[in-house]
């Protein structure tokens, strides 16, 4: 199986914000669809997790490289597939670090909680409940979102709060505020 695209918004949004229909069976397609996930999300390296609508497929399936935050961070373990994963607690909401593969090289800090209690069926279609916490939790609720055809870029609370990563001359990542690359262009500017 060839790793898959990832659809880059706004050129696919349709089906980036569609909302996912529920797995109703655990059969081989759900299977095959976890492994085509977890072979997509390994293919890009930058990447620590990934929902179905991101490859063109609206699923509630997910996969998830928990204990990293980024490719510059510690590495992530091994991805696991969440399949019709429902919130069913959350808390301790606050800002942190927030990407995505369908925005390659956008960065923001949104507000998520650090707490989430997830109901799902793991890899083998059997029922678990499974708390997550700190940046684990900001993950799963990022990689939720997506099967309810909600991106980051519409938790960011102000245009501040969007950034590239570069790595500067000692190898360190250093964010650079996209209104610093970005020249903001006036409404007259462009009726011209």
């Amino acid at each position: 199986m060839a790793a898959r695209e990832i659809l880059i918004y706004p050129k696919n949004k349709t089906t980036l914000r569609a909302i996912s229909k529920p797995a109703r069976v655990f059969n081989r397609q759900t299977r095959d669809l976890i492994a085509d996930l977890k072979e997509t999300l390994l293919a890009h390296q930058e990447g620590i997790g990934l929902a179905a609508p991101q490859i063109g497929v609206l699923s509630r399936v997910v996969v998830v490289r928990l204990g990293g935050r980024n490719d510059w961070d510690q590495e992530a373990d091994p991805p696991i597939g969440l399949v019709n994963p429902k919130i069913i607690a959350s808390s301790d909401e606050r800002k942190d670090f927030d990407g995505c593969l369908s925005f390659p090289g956008l960065f923001g800090e949104t507000r998520r909680p650090h707490y989430l209690r997830v109901r799902s069926l793991d890899e083998s279609g059997k029922p678990f409940e499974r708390v997550f916490t700190d940046f684990d939790a900001v993950l799963v609720h990022h990689e939720i979102d997506h099967l309810e055809g909600v991106l980051f870029i519409d938790r960011i609370q102000s245009l501040g709060d969007l950034y590239r990563v570069i790595i500067d001359g000692n190898g360190r990542p250093v964010q650079v505020p996209v209104s610093e690359i970005v020249p903001l262009i006036r409404v007259t500017d462009m009726a011209d």
